[in-house]
């Protein structure tokens, strides 16, 4: 053994959410997230209601693929694929789509109006 600690990078970083369903007043909740480069807002999310609040509303339907298309969210003011929005060191703000029916937290209805029941 060499004497010397072995070094460890616990950087974390801040994830302001619009929190809360249709009618309820604006509020955002602030998580500290673990913070490594290249994760996108969606491992920041997913780590979020495994590990601080379960009740954490988003959708998606696959990690990093970009396939699902069902990820679509507010990024710091820009619509985003979650799971393709990187998380910056400084942190990010996610809010729900603003044109679509407010569900609750990020979860917005998606489905056009001449496709319901």
């Amino acid at each position: 053994m060499n004497g010397t600690t072995p070094r460890t990078n616990h950087t974390t970083t801040e994830l302001r959410v619009r929190r809360g369903g249709s009618g309820d007043p604006e509020r955002h909740d602030v998580y500290r997230v673990p913070y490594e480069e290249g994760m996108s807002v969606l491992d920041a999310l997913v780590w979020v209601r495994a590990h601080v609040d379960s009740s954490l509303a988003f959708h998606y339907g696959c990690v990093n693929a970009n396939a699902c298309k069902t990820c679509m969210a507010l990024v710091d003011g820009q619509v985003a694929y979650l799971c393709t929005a990187r998380l910056a060191p400084e942190g990010a703000r996610v809010e729900p789509l603003p044109k679509r029916p407010l569900i609750r937290d990020l979860v917005t209805d998606t489905v056009p109006d001449d496709e319901k029941l």
